[in-house]
């Protein structure tokens, strides 16, 4: 009987040398070769483990037992993407086989689902874990409460990447474009407006499944200004003015016209007065652009010397190719999730 335990709870630990369940099957242990110079000392319960897996997988079995010996496996280690893959393979034979109407075994897609979730929230940057849930989900093909389930992970960690790409797959495998998705990002940019995933996503859900086509009437006005009305809070934050010069280039809006705007938090005449590293490289731009060549020095010399010294030789080498074709930096967001 498949068992599934509740993330306060520990992990039955499993007999299987003395359990009847296994008695017809002969452990295969781990070859390493003769004197192996880095053997991996693996606890004892975690060997014999294995050791019954190998066995299992030798003999292609996909029966009930499997699931007991893989999720005691993945609770010791779940990063093990062969375990996750072979588990997999057993559902998906147990649900041809029409075993999982059989209600003495415990199980069913949804309970699996539920067993993910805990094993995720104990090991939170994991990415065989949210695969396994894709394969899931694709099977199912049903999204309801993933969105919900993605929501729990964010609490704990609103940047975690596997969470995001799995989000960014539910969305497109489902077509989740819609004002739900879109007041979810809001919300977590509401919480924390410096987090890039978010940004990234939103851009996803408005912009980035437009291919060549235009973005509808008003949506860039509307982006702009929430990307400005996030810069207002924090000017120094990147990932919103990514945002907000990608969405004029979807829009095919001049970079111009921010000119105002970026001024305001970088008057290049009274340097005391400036926000924003991010204004002054969008200011470069413009004035070389409308051929101002000293404003843009100007720019260009003060990220190098006092807003960006770190990269001084990078606002340098901007400085020598103006009045040719500008090099700016990328406009589009990217993903800065922690791992």
């Amino acid at each position: 009987m498949a068992s599934y335990s509740s993330e306060e709870e520990e992990e039955e630990e499993l007999d299987y040398t003395n359990d009847p369940v296994w008695a017809d099957v002969t452990p295969l242990p781990q070859d390493d070769g003769h004197n192996p110079l880095a053997q991996i000392a693996y606890s004892p319960e975690y060997t014999i483990a294995m050791s019954y897996l190998r066995a299992i997988m030798a003999a292609n079995d996909h029966s009930p037992r499997v699931l007991n010996l893989t999720s005691d496996i993945i609770g010791m280690n779940a990063a093990h993407y062969t375990v996750w893959g072979y588990r997999f393979k057993t559902l998906m034979s147990l649900d041809r086989s029409q075993t999982l109407e059989d209600e003495k075994i415990g199980w069913s897609w949804r309970q699996e689902l539920e067993w993910v979730q805990s094993i995720a929230k104990r090991y939170e940057k994991n990415y065989q874990i949210w695969h396994h849930r894709q394969l899931i989900i694709d099977h199912l093909d049903d999204p309801t409460g993933e969105r919900a389930v993605t929501g729990e992970m964010f609490a704990l960690d609103s940047k975690n990447y596997h969470v995001w790409t799995y989000r960014q797959w539910l969305v497109q495998r489902f077509q989740l474009f819609d004002e739900e998705e879109l007041a979810a990002t809001a919300s977590l940019l509401e919480e924390d407006v410096r987090n890039n995933s978010a940004w990234n996503h939103r851009y996803f859900i408005v912009l980035g499944r437009l291919g060549e086509a235009g973005p509808e009437e008003g949506v860039v006005e509307r982006e702009s200004e929430l990307a400005k009305e996030a810069i207002s809070k924090a000017p120094q934050n990147p990932s919103a003015w990514n945002y907000l010069k990608a969405v004029l280039r979807k829009g095919g809006i001049e970079l111009a016209t921010l000119k105002p705007f970026c001024e305001s938090f970088a008057p290049i005449l009274s340097p005391d007065e400036i926000k924003s590293s991010h204004a002054l490289d969008i200011l470069s731009e413009i004035y070389d652009e409308a051929g101002d060549s000293v404003k843009a020095e100007k720019a260009l010399e003060l990220l190098a010397s006092k807003f960006d010294p770190v990269r001084k030789n990078y606002w340098r080498y901007r400085r020598r190719l103006l009045g040719s074709k500008p090099t700016p930096a990328s406009d589009t967001p990217t993903i800065q999730a922690t791992a």
